[in-house]
Parts: structure tokens; sequence; C-alpha cells
């Protein structure tokens, strides 16, 4: 039985470098892997977890273990030095600054065997990785069915999304479909934030993702489950509002302790045939000072808020986005089209949809702003916006066409701005 140095927590809690390298265990790598490499005749334990097992099979085996079961624990050893090299490997290339070291390892610890992937014939699993960082993977269920794989994507989207928006600030609500949100707000309580949200596309919201920035209230939790949820998560939840949660026994309450850091760095990941891409956390935030008016009228105080509130949403959903806002709330939303006009078509068709429902005349992007995660190659987009009713853009700018693009703005009467900063997200 082999305990390690204490690497991984001492990195965590913020050890200086001497401190670090004093907790790189040595002797105990090469005991384990050499126990491991003679598993048929060594029981090797690295998992305190395991000592009940181990104990049972000595009680049932007359103080020996099976070979099955020795088989099973070097296994199991080898995984554990290769995730302890691995934290050191990784804790090394960031202390040098180095952000493509020439070789990289991935490690994580088994959370949840899945019932099934992103369809019924694929398998899954949900693994932790030492990441510090709030959200899904450090939330504790309360209640409801256990996670599927599309749950853990989709809660993880709304719940980076919502902790955008400081709680000090306003009240957020972000509801996700595939990934993809399909109506967030910012208001004065959460109930207000879910109501605005909701109104955006009710027909989507139906079985769909909620996350909210702030404590779950009573007022809130009520308007939630008058349809049907799958997933809430939040940083905390009141009991009253955690009562009527437990109503509908299905609906899977998640707290988080608290949101992440949108600021944070980190790393993202995506497998291909071969090997794997790895970059930056999209931590880019866009401010005030940070906006360039290209137009020939300047947006409003109350115009150049929903369009900082648009763009950050538009971060967040699947590229050509187009997002209407108004009134820190989305009215319209258009995701993953392979021509940008189309996901302004998209979103303007989805806002005229959610007035009809709500027995509106107007379309919800009258009066609106809009906002692109990334510049408008043509014009056209920018017409299909200016007929939709909007009176504001902003987007990353640098495209071969901006003078069209400004001109055709300028021609409508809309405001525009520059961020000089691109959100792709695919």
């Amino acid at each position: 039985m082999v305990n390690l140095y204490p690497f991984e927590s001492t990195v965590e809690r913020g050890g200086d470098f001497d401190s670090c390298i004093e907790n790189v265990d040595i002797g105990g790598p090469a005991l384990i892997r050499a126990g491991a490499k003679n598993h048929a005749s060594v029981t090797v334990v690295v998992v305190a977890a395991d000592y009940g097992l181990v104990l049972a099979e000595m009680k049932a085996n007359r103080g020996a273990t099976t070979l099955s079961l020795r088989k099973s624990l070097a296994a199991k050893a080898f995984a554990r030095t290769a995730q302890y090299d691995a934290a050191i490997a990784s804790w090394f290339a960031e202390t040098l600054g180095e952000q493509t070291p020439e070789t990289t390892v991935i490690a994580g610890t088994l959370a949840e065997a899945l019932r099934y992937g992103e369809n019924p014939h694929q398998w899954a699993a949900f693994y932790r990785s030492g990441e510090q960082r709030l959200g899904v993977a450090t939330a504790v269920q309360v209640q409801g069915k256990e996670l599927s794989y599309n749950n853990f994507n989709d809660t993880d989207a709304a719940y980076e999304l919502v902790a955008e928006f400081d709680p000090k600030a306003s009240a957020a609500v972000a509801i996700i479909k595939h990934a993809n949100p399909c109506g967030v707000a910012t208001g004065k309580t959460l109930a207000e934030a879910y109501g605005k949200a909701l109104a955006c596309d009710r027909q989507s919201a139906f079985g769909g993702i909620v996350a909210l920035n702030r404590t779950l209230d009573e007022e809130a939790a009520r308007e939630i489950v008058k349809i049907f949820t799958e997933v809430i998560i939040a940083p905390d939840a009141t009991d009253k509002a955690k009562a009527i949660v437990a109503e509908k026994k299905n609906l899977r309450l998640l707290l988080a302790g608290g949101l992440p850091d949108p600021n944070a760095a980190g790393l993202a990941f995506r497998s291909l045939s071969g090997g794997f891409l790895v970059q930056a956390r999209d931590n880019g935030l866009v401010a005030g000072p940070d906006l360039k008016v290209v137009t020939k009228r300047k947006p409003s105080d109350e115009e150049l808020a929903d369009l900082i509130f648009a763009f950050t949403v538009a971060k967040h959903v699947k590229s050509n986005a187009i997002v209407y806002a108004k009134d820190g709330a989305t009215v319209g939303i258009g995701a993953g089209q392979m021509a940008r006009v189309d996901a302004a078509r998209m979103a303007a068709w989805k806002a005229d949809d959610a007035a009809k429902a709500q027995g509106i005349g107007a379309s919800l992007t009258q009066g609106s702003v809009a906002a692109s995660d990334a510049f408008f190659p043509f014009a056209d987009g920018v017409e299909v916006i200016a007929d939709a009713g909007a009176t504001a853009v902003i987007q990353p700018g640098g495209s071969m066409r901006d003078g069209e693009v400004i001109a055709a703005a300028d021609k409508a009467g809309l405001a525009m701005v520059f961020t000089g900063m691109r959100h792709f997200r695919h």
C-alpha cells in the first residue's frame, strides 16, 4: 500500500516552487510500478477506497488475493502513476510559461459511468480533471435522475454563460438547449430574469437547462417548474426552493457552490482523428472603452448596454451567430448557420414567432440591438438586421468589405460599433 507525496494538493493550495518540488515523490511511484509489474505475486493498492475490497478478498481466500483482483489493481496503479506524472509535467510547463510543451498528457479521474453518450449506441463516462473550476464538475446533485452525457454538456454551457453576469449587478438566467442558448436575460430578481429569458423562445425552452447566477429562491423555483425542465444549476438554493423543485422528482437540481470566473485562464480540448486540439479558454471580454464607433450615429447609453449584453451572449452561441437583444434580454437568437445572413434571418424569424405566441403585434426585434460573433462579410446581414427593426449593431470588424457594411448601416440609420475581438464557437 503506497500513498504518494501530496504534490497535487500542494499545487492546488498555491505552494511555492520549492514546496512543490519537495512534494514530488520519487520512491513511491517506483514502488508502485514495480509492484504492478509483478502483479502475479504482488497486490498493489494506491487508493484507500480499495482497502476494504482487498481485506474482503483476503478474508475469503485465507489471506490471499485472486489474480483477477491483482490485475485490476495493477492497471489502477499504472493509471495513478501516469496521472501523478502528468500533474507534475503540466505544473512544470505552466511554471516555465510553456504554452505548447513538446509532450502533453491529459489525465482524469472517473466520476461517473454514464448510461450512454450523445446517442444510445455510444458508451460514455464523465471524468474529473484536476482543475478546480466551479460548475457541473464540482456541483452537488440535490435530487433528480442521473445526468446524461447531453445533460453534462448542456449544463456546462449554460453555467459558463450565466457566469458572465455579475450577480452583484443583476440577476441573470440562461436557458440552454443542445449547448445553445434559447433565452438569456438579466433582471432585478431571478424570477424576472427567467420570465424575460423564457419569452425569447418558449417552444425551445421546453426540456432545456436553466442556469442562474444567484441562489435559487422560492419565487424563481415556482416559475421554472411550470414547464418541463431537465436541469437547474445555481450557486445555491433556499430550503423553500428545494422543496418546490422536489415536487418534480425527475428534475435534476445541481448546486455548484459558486460561479466560475469568466476571466480565468484555462484550456479547452477537442478530439480529432489521430490527435486533439488544445487552445486557451475564450475568456475575452469587451467593455465600453473597448468599442469603436464606426457609423455616423453613436449608440445611446441604453443601446450600448444592450450591445455589450448581446455580444456577451453571442460568445456562447454556435457560429455563425446573431443575437438580438432589448432591455437586457435576448429577443431572437440565430445559431450555427453556414451563412451569417441566414443567422440574422433565423433570429428575426424566431422573434416573429415569439411575438405571435405572446399576442404582440410587432416583432420582438423592433427597437432591439444585434450582435454578431464575427465580422459581416457582406452588407446583406446588416440589411436584414435593419429590416428586422434593430437600431444598433455590435461586431468585431475586420472584413475586406467593412466600408460597404458601415455604409449600409449609415443608410439604415443604425449605430455600429466594432469590438476588435471575435468569438467563433464550434
